[in-house]
């Protein structure tokens, strides 16, 4: 039998971001949008999903769906741009993708909406962050995923062919452009086997 054990310099390590620049993969859509991808972006991301997992108060939402209200399958914590980010890594995550894209954007980056989907029972139906300036406005969000693999669709908006991504355990996945408005994205339930996962999305002020 062999027994590997992680080096001390890696069991030490904090959580932090890898670099961006030349490792981001970019997909363009149609319609003005396009998608950014950065595997394993977040190092050491295992140690942030677990702190996250057992240190944000999580809360269960409600929601009005036709006639009655409903459970939100998920459990969500929103950062406002005046509060306190939970872990040290969020708060260079943040910046780090708000100096990447600051040409882009033309602003930083300044709230972050994270969603704990518990099992393969949860889940967000499709939608675009279309609440605020997202509806009428270029502009960019940011998502990373901990934990374990979820799939994360984007289809244009009203109905056509879907982009599938496998995203957990740091990966990144940003939508520019007109991503918001041209084009939704999902992530369906699943019968298969499925852990825990946490997405932390990044928006500039106005997006939701």
């Amino acid at each position: 039998m062999v027994v590997t054990q992680a080096s001390l310099l890696d069991s030490d390590a904090e959580p932090r971001p890898r670099p961006l620049g030349e490792l981001v993969e970019r997909t363009h859509l149609d319609g003005g949008a396009w998608v950014d991808l950065r595997r394993d972006w977040m190092g050491r991301s295992d140690v942030l999903f677990e702190r996250l997992h057992r240190l944000v108060p999580w809360r269960a939402e409600r929601r009005r769906m036709y006639d009655r209200m409903v459970d939100v399958p998920r459990l969500v914590r929103f950062y406002e741009p005046h509060e306190e980010l939970p872990d040290a890594a969020l708060v260079e995550a943040r910046q780090a993708l708000s100096d990447h894209y600051r040409d882009a954007l033309g602003e930083s980056l300044c709230t972050a909406g994270l969603c704990l989907y518990r099992d393969g029972r949860d889940s967000v139906a499709w939608h675009g962050d279309t609440i605020g300036r997202g509806s009428r406005e270029d502009t960019l969000v940011a998502i990373l995923s901990l934990g374990e693999p979820r799939r994360f669709l984007l289809r244009p908006r009203g109905g056509g062919v879907s982009h599938h991504y496998e995203l957990g355990r740091g990966d990144l996945l940003v939508m520019g452009g007109s991503c918001q408005r041209t084009w939704e994205h999902a992530v369906p339930k699943t019968r298969r086997p499925a852990g825990p996962r946490i997405s932390v999305q990044f928006r500039p002020l106005g997006v939701r």
